[in-house]
């Protein structure tokens, strides 16, 4: 291309020049000429360290593939007939599941003649949604699939979010159960 719209070292516009003078200015800074736009008109080139500016996007990558988490799928099965502290149980299970940024899967079996009865299903399902709504809403309602009844419940806050709130508590408790620096002894020996 014959003409370029430069952009310096430092994120300045200097503007449309001759391609022969961006690659003499870029010399004389002793840095690349990199084209950053090719698509446009005239096509956008700015001076940098090219090593430089690779290695930024290498971390940028990295970081951003150390922080994406992947939302799992946890199953809580029940039976129609599922008594209080079983329930108590898979309740305070799903909870945690929830708590953590995964998603709920609850299933309800049903066997024998207990598949004539799905409006049972239905008011289990409504109700573990409701004792779980604190930490999940329902991202798929109460559907019959054979001989089981599923549910689906996300979390409220996603798996990131889960696990950062999670180490800032942990970073809490340990800074807690640290030991009181040695100035302190110092102290209590000189009031001794």
């Amino acid at each position: 291309m014959p003409e370029v719209r430069l952009v310096g070292p430092e994120g300045e516009q200097v503007g449309v020049v001759p391609t022969a003078t961006a690659l003499k200015l870029a010399q004389e800074a002793d840095m690349d000429l990199v084209e950053v736009s090719p698509n446009s008109t005239p096509p956008v080139v700015k001076i940098m360290d090219y090593g430089k500016f690779k290695y930024e996007q290498a971390q940028k990558l990295k970081e951003a593939r150390r922080n994406q988490t992947n939302t799992i799928l946890k199953e809580v099965r029940f039976r129609l007939k599922i008594d209080k502290h079983d329930y108590e149980t898979k309740l305070k299970r799903a909870e945690g599941f929830l708590q953590d940024g995964d998603k709920v899967k609850a299933m309800i079996l049903f066997r024998g003649r207990e598949q004539s009865r799905p409006e049972q299903g239905y008011r289990l399902l409504e109700r573990f949604a409701n004792d779980v709504a604190e930490f999940g809403s329902i991202e798929s309602r109460p559907v019959q699939d054979g001989r089981n009844m599923v549910m689906v419940i996300g979390p409220l806050k996603n798996k990131a979010e889960a696990k950062a709130e999670q180490n800032a508590k942990r970073d809490a408790a340990r800074a807690r159960n640290t030991p009181a620096p040695a100035a302190n002894e110092e102290e209590t020996e000189a009031d001794a």
